[in-house]
C-alpha cells in the first residue's frame, strides 16, 4: 500500500497554466499521476496539454471527481488557494510554494484544523509526495524512487528527500511512499502524522526519517516512536555543524537558546531506539541492515 496518495488519486493543479506548474504537471502526468484539471479564473475553458482548465477548484472537483490538489501559486496567493481547495472538499492539498508568510501559514493551519479536519495539507515549501510506481505530486524526480516497498520515508528537507530516495534505490530497496513535509515553521503535516500513517500501513515495514536543526519536531517524533511505533526507524539529522542563532536554509531551521540542535535531536532519537546515521549515506546503510533483518 501507500499513504495519502496512490494510482487512483485524481489531482487538480492550482497554477497549471504557469510555467512552473505546467512543467511539473506534465512530468507528474507522464509519471502516471492522474492530473485531471487545472484552475485559473481567467482561463476557464482552455487546456494545458489536454488537461482542462476550470475557473474554480469547486468546478474542477464537480467535473472530475478529484480528491487532491497541487499548488504552484505565488506565495501571496497561497492562503486563498489553500482555503479554496479545502472549501471544495479536497482530502489532500500539496503546496510546493516557498516564501509563504508565516502568519498566512498559521492562519490556514488553524483554520483547517478547526473547520476542515478532513483536508490534509502537505507543505508549504515542500517537494511533495511520491508513491513510487503509482503517483507523484510535486517536484520529486520520479526516476530516483524504487517502487515496491518496504520502506516509508518522511523528510523536512527537499534535497535530502531526494538523497534518501537515491540512497535506497542504490541499495535496491523499494519505497511505499516518500513524504516531504517541508521546513517552514508551520507545516501542514508533521513527522508524527506520517509516522502514524506508516505504522498503520501493512506494506510499510520500516521508516527512514530525515530531520534538521530548529524547532522540536524531531524530539516530538522521537517520543512518538518510543511509545507508539512497532516498526524500526533509521534517521539522519542535518545541521550538526550549524552555528547557533543563524537560519540555515529553511525558515524553521534555526537554533535559538540552545534548543533545536542536531545533537539534542540525535540523542532523543537514539534514546527512542532509532538507528541514527551521521550522514544520509550512513542512514541508508543502517536502513539496509534493518531491511535485511525484517
Amino acid at each position: 500500500m501507500s499513504i495519502f496518495l496512490d494510482e487512483n488519486t485524481k489531482v487538480i493543479y492550482q497554477g497549471l497554466t504557469g510555467s512552473t506548474g505546467s512543467y511539473y504537471g506534465a512530468l507528474n502526468k507522464a509519471y502516471g499521476t492522474q492530473v485531471v484539471a487545472g484552475t485559473h479564473p481567467k482561463k476557464a475553458g482552455t487546456d494545458v496539454d489536454g488537461v482542462p482548465i476550470f475557473a474554480t477548484v469547486a468546478e474542477a472537483v464537480e467535473a472530475t471527481g478529484a480528491t487532491a490538489s497541487c499548488i504552484f501559486i505565488p506565495a501571496g496567493g497561497v492562503q486563498g488557494a489553500v482555503m479554496e481547495a479545502a472549501e471544495a472538499g479536497l482530502e489532500l492539498v500539496v503546496c510546493i510554494t516557498e516564501g509563504v508568510p508565516a502568519h498566512d501559514e498559521a492562519y490556514f493551519y488553524n483554520k483547517l484544523k478547526a473547520d476542515f479536519p478532513n483536508t490534509r495539507l502537505l507543505g508549504p515549501n515542500c517537494p511533495g509526495i511520491i508513491s513510487p510506481g503509482k503517483a507523484n505530486v510535486g517536484i520529486t524526480a520520479g526516476h530516483i524512487a524504487k517502487a515496491g516497498g518496504p520502506v516509508g520515508i518522511v523528510s523536512r528537507s527537499g534535497t535530502l528527500t531526494y538523497q534518501a530516495l537515491y540512497e535506497l534505490q542504490q541499495k535496491d530497496i523499494g519505497v511505499t511512499t516518500c513524504v516531504g513535509i517541508g521546513g517552514d515553521p508551520v507545516p501542514g503535516t508533521s513527522f508524527i502524522d506520517c509516522l502514524k500513517a506508516f505504522e498503520a500501513d501493512p506494506e510499510t515495514k520500516a521508516v527512514m526519517m530525515i530531520g534538521e536543526i530548529g524547532g522540536s519536531a524531531e524530539e516530538e517524533a522521537a517520543e512518538f516512536i518510543k511509545n507508539h511505533m512497532s516498526k524500526p526507524v533509521s534517521s539522519y539529522v542535518a545541521g550538526v555543524t550549524a552555528p547557533p542563532g543563524k537560519k540555515m536554509g529553511h525558515a524553521g531551521a534555526i537554533v535559538s537558546g540552545g534548543k533545536g540542535t542536531a545533537k539534542a535531536k540525535m540523542e532523543a532519537l537514539e534514546d527512542a531506539g532509532v538507528k541514527v546515521g551521521l550522514n544520509p549515506t550512513e542512514a541508508g546503510e543502517l536502513m539496509m541492515e534493518i531491511v535485511a533483518n525484517l
